[in-house]
């Protein structure tokens, strides 16, 4: 069976940017070949899929300049340099919703495109929520979106969910959302 491992010889920065840096590393392969990999280096990023006890979930819909389109997504965003996820899931929560919880329950991490970035998402559940006001960021504009647990269900098996972390929080909560939700929930 084969290692898998590739050995770094050099790296070297292109762009350096409040985002993203992107790298090119220079490696060893394991049949002795070199080759270059192109990496974007990311400092990680939460997402939150905030459920009331009637399965009720809060979500945005946000345009997305890369793709150039509105995506129907779970609250997310970047971790600030030295924060932790829990921290910055209730920070993101409050700022993009004005939901607050004292229960986040965590649902481990997704990376989101390997084959080139290293971002990693922490993924959370937000139950016992409570209503204030949110406080978006000078360049953030959205729209909420309540939507009931077995419609947003609905759309992530109908392929009608594109934004990968919302589909992939929605299948880590599928087994706990029963759970907390306390009227008739029926798993379609």
């Amino acid at each position: 069976m084969n290692q898998l491992f590739e050995k770094e010889i050099s790296r070297s920065y292109k762009f350096k940017g409040k985002i993203i840096n992107l790298r090119v590393d220079r490696v060893l392969l394991e049949n002795g070949k070199e080759s270059e990999r192109e990496v974007v280096e990311h400092n990680g990023a939460v997402a939150i899929l905030p459920i009331d006890h009637h399965g009720n979930c809060t979500l945005v819909e946000q345009y997305r300049k890369p793709i150039e389109k509105i995506l129907l997504e779970v609250p997310a965003g970047k971790l600030d340099f030295g924060e932790t996820p829990e921290n910055c899931a209730l920070r993101e929560l409050k700022e993009e919703t004005g939901l607050k919880t004292k229960y986040l329950i965590s649902l481990g991490h997704i990376f989101t495109t390997a084959g080139f970035s290293n971002e990693k998402i922490y993924l959370f559940m937000a139950i016992d929520l409570i209503q204030t006001n949110s406080k978006l960021d000078d360049d953030e504009f959205l729209n909420i979106v309540k939507i009931h647990w077995t419609e947003l269900l609905k759309l992530a098996k109908n392929n009608e969910l594109e934004d990968a972390k919302t589909n992939a929080l929605i299948l880590r909560a599928l087994p706990k959302v029963k759970k907390f939700i306390t009227d008739n929930y029926e798993e379609e």
